[in-house]
């Protein structure tokens, strides 16, 4: 509902005033709404940098909750502006930034999202690129603010659980981390009303998410993946296109796993989103030769370590992001 006068010439006004404006417009962020919100019991929302963070880390985790019914949304940090790309990928799209916007919205759908919420930055590539230093790279922009934009959606989506990346970003990316960093402040904010007090709003009323999850790596998986590159001659520290990925630190800051998910009947769907994300070489790698036994058992484990509440040592891993959370109804 805007504001509905009517001007000297008989024309209707319909600009909309900052109330009127959806939530996530008033945070700076822009909602790609791929699935109505139906007010399911179960909520869980993601907070990644890029573009296909969302389909090759976790892919198969979030299509298994959205078939179940669980609203699933993906606080995406940037479009994937940086890098590079085979020109004719871009044919039809204005720039990286689109072309990659669009691989994203297929493989959301692919997945089952509910809904994709950009928070309107540019990707910083890796430390030393001249992404890095850019006025809009995600990287420059101060953690207080962008956990105000995460504290929102908490607020308005209401979830139960909450999932980052772990402290070392998976595999080092600087955006992977700065959103690591802003979304432990946001957890931390949400469910305080005394914080972030210009969020008074309705939509806007605190809440704590019950659980905060950090996507990991299973430990045994990387320790395989080095004895092979010992084997075969190449230096682990030196890995991906450009070999600014160091293997050894990412096995090194993996850190223990604690829940530990089966999603095997949902690996055609995570392999579906992946093969969407093309400038990212998705739909090969080095699990599309392996018999599809092996294949789907790769694809669909995947892996997380419980932060809030903590989950202590000795404790079996759970095989349910949401066991023991209090239902709640949305609003």
């Amino acid at each position: 509902m805007g504001l509905m006068e009517t001007n000297d010439v008989g024309v209707e006004d319909t600009r909309l005033t900052a109330h009127d404006l959806p939530p996530t417009t008033r945070l700076g962020v822009e909602t790609l709404q791929l699935r109505p919100q139906t007010g399911a019991p179960l909520r869980l929302l993601v907070a990644l940098a890029h573009p296909d963070d969302e389909s090759f880390g976790m892919g198969s985790t979030l299509a298994r909750y959205a078939a179940a019914g669980v609203e699933v949304h993906y606080a995406c940090a940037t479009r994937g502006e940086s890098g590079e790309v085979a020109p004719e990928l871009l044919v039809g799209y204005e720039n990286l930034g689109a072309l990659r916007t669009a691989e994203l919205t297929s493989a959301a759908r692919e997945l089952g999202l509910t809904a994709v919420h950009f928070l309107g930055y540019r990707d910083s590539g890796m430390v030393g690129s001249p992404a890095n230093e850019h006025p809009q790279a995600f990287v420059q922009a101060p953690i207080d603010q962008v956990a105000r934009q995460l504290v929102g959606l908490i607020r308005a989506i209401r979830p139960q659980v909450l999932v980052t990346f772990n402290p070392y970003g998976g595999y080092g990316h600087p955006d992977h981390i700065h959103i690591h960093k802003a979304t432990l402040a946001a957890f931390g904010a949400a469910g305080d009303p005394a914080q972030h007090p210009d969020l008074t709003a309705a939509e806007f009323s605190a809440w704590e998410p019950q659980k905060l999850y950090f996507h990991t790596f299973s430990p045994g998986m990387l320790k395989w993946l080095l004895a092979g590159f010992r084997v075969v001659g190449k230096d682990p520290r030196r890995f991906g296109q450009n070999g600014d990925v160091d293997l050894v630190r990412a096995v090194e800051q993996a850190g223990r796993v604690t829940a530990r998910l089966d999603n095997r009947a949902y690996a055609t769907d995570k392999e579906r989103a992946s093969a969407c994300h093309r400038s990212q070489g998705g739909g090969g790698g080095p699990f599309a030769r392996l018999p599809r036994r092996w294949r789907y058992r790769l694809l669909g484990e995947e892996y997380f370590a419980r932060v809030v509440p903590p989950s202590p040592l000795g404790t079996a891993s759970e095989i349910d992001l949401f066991a023991g959370v209090a239902v709640a109804p949305a609003r």
